[in-house]
């Protein structure tokens, strides 16, 4: 069968479509539940069952698992699910494509839900004009849902027409006397059929039509549904390419289950179709062995009983399956040295209300760094080994030329998310966002300065006396304290932020009162002879030094609670 230029432009046209309406059902969602959109997750997915059903109900409405594990490798992509949350909602989508075979058998035909396009669109278009922001965001989860249901139809319609060639289909018959490897190669075929379709309810549709008219039996049809369930987990594995590291591991996790599943019932193949062979016998439905007519049905109960029973001995072992992943593909940003930022992506999972989230972890990692960064400089102080101070001076070095470009980058990134449709929440939100990076770059200057001020102090051979590192420290407590609380404000909204701002006006009154109080100590040091001049200039630049940090970390906070945002 000739497949041409246009055949092919179809069918990606066909998949585009289909991710499109995918990308506008997301952001019609998010926009739709704001700051909701977390919270209602997580309750979703409060256990490991909870997120199975949350799976089994997202696959049953969409009818694709495919495009269920797609969504839920861009909520983890975005951080608004955990790996471990998302490993129970794909093993729920598992069990909610197993319905699709039960349509088609139960009831003889594929259900159209492509068929619901045009009056979601009709019931769409009106509210995308809508002036308020909430109707307008339901309009676009309207469409991307008709979008969604086109492209699914579309992608199934646009393949090979294999259904009016039944000549490709009896040539497998001549594949089925091979014993053990014609298992295999029916289980090959399954997973082929499925990474072409891109949907597992197609190729269980394509199976059961095949069993139905006698081309293969009930045994090869069951390998196909089998190598259905590896090929499913193609979908999630492309579109993981463009994630980060954390979307990567879901797709990972989702194969791994998969594949899994599918080592332990070769095991107890035959064993499991006899068993359904004798279930389908005594009870009066009719042999799948002898009766074509009854294999789909005797496919069903093989598919639904797989994936449950598969569920069922994997889900206690989610945790065991996590360290795997993670260790299979360790996160680049396990330390702080990492070459790439971690939440961020490219491609078509950058839905703009989840990079909002995206750009908020972000942000928080860099504040983070901030904080390490600037706890090297106590560690200097104290260090006597020439090569240790060495070590710690590079990396000052190293960790100011992080922060220098993670704030281009991120800065960069927010100013493309803010090009986007987004919410008036969800942009001031990001204004704040931009002002925290540039205000977290210039503690990232002090820090530097700082660690050059001791470079040449260690030099010139100056010490500090014991009463000016212990003020020191204190100073250093008082420093890390306002860090800890711009930590804590960077995880809660808006609201709780403003909240906490007295308790930071605290902090930042208490580091101005001890860089004055040091300031006038010093002075009284220097005329009674105390302390040597170059030691007293040292000992007040790192002070001075840190109350620049004190100020700049409660601009933080004051940007976190939004107020005075520029």
């Amino acid at each position: 069968m000739s497949f041409s230029l246009f055949d092919f432009l179809t069918l990606f046209g066909s998949l585009s479509l289909f991710l499109f309406g995918m990308k506008t059902m997301s952001e019609g969602i998010q926009k739709l539940a704001g700051d909701k959109m977390r919270s209602i997750l997580s309750a979703m997915t409060s256990n490991r069952f909870m997120g199975v059903l949350t799976g089994f109900l997202l696959t049953t409405l969409v009818q694709s698992s495919s495009a269920s594990t797609v969504m839920v490798v861009s909520f983890v992509n975005a951080g608004l699910l955990s790996l471990v949350q998302s490993i129970g909602v794909i093993m729920g989508a598992n069990i909610g494509t197993t319905t699709t075979a039960w349509l088609i058998s139960l009831l003889g035909f594929k259900l159209k839900i492509s068929a619901l396009s045009l009056p979601l669109i009709a019931i769409s278009f009106p509210l995308l004009m809508q002036s308020r922001e909430r109707l307008n965001s339901l309009g676009e989860t309207f469409l991307g849902f008709a979008l969604l249901f086109l492209g699914l139809d579309f992608l199934q319609t646009s393949v090979p027409d294999l259904h009016h060639n039944p000549g490709m289909f009896e040539a497998l018959q001549s594949l089925t006397d091979h014993g053990i490897y014609s298992t295999f190669l029916f289980l090959g075929l399954g997973t082929l059929l499925t990474i072409v379709l891109q949907s597992s309810s197609a190729t269980m549709a394509l199976v059961l039509v095949m069993t139905n008219n006698g081309w293969i039996g009930f045994e090869h049809g069951a390998a196909m549904v089998l190598g259905e369930n590896i090929g499913t987990t193609v979908t999630a594995n492309l579109a993981a390419l463009v994630g980060n590291v954390y979307a990567k591991r879901t797709a990972l996790a989702h194969t791994i289950f998969n594949i899994l599943g599918v080592i332990w019932m070769l095991i107890f193949f035959r064993f499991f179709i006899q068993g359904i062979d004798h279930y389908m016998t005594i009870s009066g439905l009719g042999s799948p062995h002898e009766n074509p007519t009854m294999v789909p049905v005797g496919l069903s109960i093989f598919h639904t009983t797989f994936n449950i029973l598969n569920t069922a001995l994997l889900i206690g072992f989610i945790k065991y399956m996590v360290k795997l992943v993670d260790m299979i593909m360790p996160s680049r940003g396990k330390k702080f040295e990492r070459p790439q930022l971690e939440y961020f992506s490219s491609g078509f999972l950058h839905m703009a209300e989840l990079s909002v989230y995206q750009a908020r972890k972000e942000t928080k990692k860099f504040c983070e760094l901030s904080q390490r960064m600037f706890n090297f400089i106590p560690a200097m102080i104290v260090e006597t080994d020439k090569k240790e101070f060495k070590e710690l001076l590079e990396k000052v070095s190293k960790y100011e030329e992080i922060t220098d470009r993670v704030e281009v980058e991120i800065t960069t990134f927010l100013i493309k998310i803010s090009r986007r449709q987004l919410s008036s929440h969800a942009s001031e939100e990001l204004r704040r966002m931009r002002l925290v990076c540039s205000e977290v770059e210039k503690i990232g200057d002090v820090c530097f300065k700082m660690s050059t001020i001791l470079s040449k102090k260690k030099k010139e051979k100056v010490y500090f006396t014991p009463v000016q590192r212990s003020e020191l420290f204190e100073m250093f407590k008082l420093v890390n304290a306002a860090f800890e609380l711009m930590l804590e404000n960077l995880q809660k909204s808006e609201l709780e932020a403003r909240k906490k701002l007295p308790e930071a006006t605290e902090l930042e009154k208490k580091i101005n009162e001890f860089r004055d109080n040091i300031r006038e100590s010093v002075i009284d040091d220097i005329e009674k002879g105390v302390s040597q001049v170059k030691s007293a200039f040292y000992f007040n630049k790192i002070i001075t030094s840190c109350e620049k940090i004190g100020d700049t970390i409660y601009n933080i906070n004051e940007a976190i609670a939004g107020v005075n945002v520029e």
